[in-house]
């Protein structure tokens, strides 16, 4: 089965997506497509796709398309004939399923701090929101530190958090370094791993309209692998 992925170049949800494709096989089966999405900025490509808005999008021939990221990664799951990255029962479900929500979390606060520091007009930004979602960060590191399933074998939640926080360090956002080394080892190591070298960070958000080059904006192939 022939699919494309719309995808952002600086996206931690869509990077995971791409990352669980690979871990599973998937990835020279997914035909990558960057698009540049923003709040403030409507890409009628992808809301034509997604009454969201955003990426990623996984496009099938003849079905409905499936966003978001959790979705994806829990169809993806179902095409392959490896190890379940979605445990079907037990503890290790809820553990997998557990670390995947601390994830998505930490990069949802991570994007909140960058509308309240870096994105938003700096006559509207709200410090106190802000350090609130620097809040959410910092305990949730504590709590990664403590709680993360280290030895387990790989699953869904192992790659939200090493996309997500790779995508904090990316954009330079509150470390979960210091004072972490555990959960600094485990991310060192899992970001050696083929299917995060294989679909590194880049770019920048846009969140006034520029002037892309059709090739760039709705047919820019990025390998996958």
């Amino acid at each position: 089965m022939s699919m494309t992925l719309l995808y952002q170049t600086h996206s931690p949800f869509a990077r995971k997506a791409l990352v669980f494709a690979h871990e599973v096989g998937l990835a020279d089966q997914l035909n990558v497509v960057h698009h540049e999405t923003s709040p403030t900025v409507r890409n009628d490509v992808v809301f034509t796709e997604n009454p969201l808005g955003k990426v990623p999008v996984l496009l099938r021939q003849g079905l409905a398309p499936i966003f978001d990221s959790d979705v994806i990664c829990a169809y993806l799951d179902t095409l392959h004939e490896r190890e379940p990255l979605i445990p079907a029962a037990s503890e290790r479900r809820w553990q997998a399923l557990q670390v995947q929500a601390v994830a998505q979390g930490i990069a949802e606060a991570g994007i909140a701090v960058r509308w309240e520091t870096v994105r938003r007009p700096e006559t509207l930004r709200y410090p106190a929101l802000a350090e609130g979602y620097e809040a959410k960060l910092v305990a949730s590191y504590d709590w990664l530190e403590v709680s993360l399933d280290t030895g387990a074998d790989l699953h869904v939640g192992h790659i939200g958090l090493a996309t997500a926080l790779a995508w904090l360090q990316f954009r330079d956002l509150p470390s979960f370094r210091s004072g972490r080394p555990r959960l600094s080892e485990w991310f060192d190591a899992f970001a050696q791993r083929p299917s995060m070298l294989a679909t590194p960070l880049f770019g920048d958000t846009h969140d006034i309209r520029i002037q892309v080059p059709e090739t760039r904006r709705d047919r820019a192939n990025f390998p996958s692998r």
